[in-house]
């Protein structure tokens, strides 16, 4: 699979013929992040602008089957399980779907916009030591409206998950400083993108690797 980062946590990953998108920024975020693509599938974990742009991933006759919402799903021989947690935005509430599936024999867990390391023991069973952990560390720094995690709870919870790889997301250079120091990898790789096999991950144990926005 070849993993490519937009910023945010906007990203694609590709498989052979199929194509995955994640929280693609829509354009009401006014944001400087724009990529447009076709894709297979949209993985939209919160209904806000920083990640449910889905109208950015139609091209030619490519038009994407979006998933937005926790729940059981089914398309394209891929498997997808969708669990509930919690983003913070504006002070309030809203609904995060985590996303667990597997591709090409390679477990992937995405945390999307969640507000709060402390998940439930079902969460944490459902993620279930995943090859490939995506995860927000910015905290408040970003955006003022939008409460991520922050880099210490989120290295904290990272270690708990026992991934064998670990991609931050949502970071700037200072939640990015400390991330790698809590989790002890202050010489994590950075990488434009990421091609990945199964193979690739042997003897991996929380390593993480650190993708730049194209």
């Amino acid at each position: 699979m070849i993993i490519t980062y937009f910023g945010e946590q906007f990203f694609k990953i590709a498989q052979g013929d199929m194509v995955l998108a994640f929280n693609p920024v829509s354009k009401e975020a006014k944001s400087e992040i724009s990529a447009h693509f076709g894709a297979d599938v949209a993985f939209i974990t919160t209904n806000y602008p920083f990640y449910n742009g889905q109208e950015q991933l139609s091209f030619g006759d490519r038009a994407p089957f979006v998933i937005d919402g926790p729940g059981d799903y089914e398309v394209k021989e891929l498997f997808v399980k969708g669990v509930i947690s919690d983003a913070m935005i504006s002070k309030k509430k809203y609904i995060n779907t985590i996303y667990l599936f597997t591709l090409d024999n390679i477990k992937v867990a995405f945390l999307g916009a969640l507000s709060d390391s402390e998940i439930s023991k079902d969460t944490k069973e459902s993620i279930d030591s995943p090859d490939i952990l995506f995860i927000p560390i910015g905290g408040e720094n970003l955006h003022k409206e939008v409460s991520l995690l922050d880099a210490k709870g989120a290295a904290k919870l990272a270690l708990s998950l026992e991934a064998k790889l670990i991609i931050p997301m949502s970071y700037d250079n200072n939640s990015l400083k400390v991330f790698l120091k809590e989790i002890g990898e202050e010489k994590a790789e950075i990488l434009d993108k990421l091609t990945l096999k199964l193979k690739d991950l042997d003897g991996k144990e929380g390593e993480v690797v650190v993708l730049k926005p194209v």
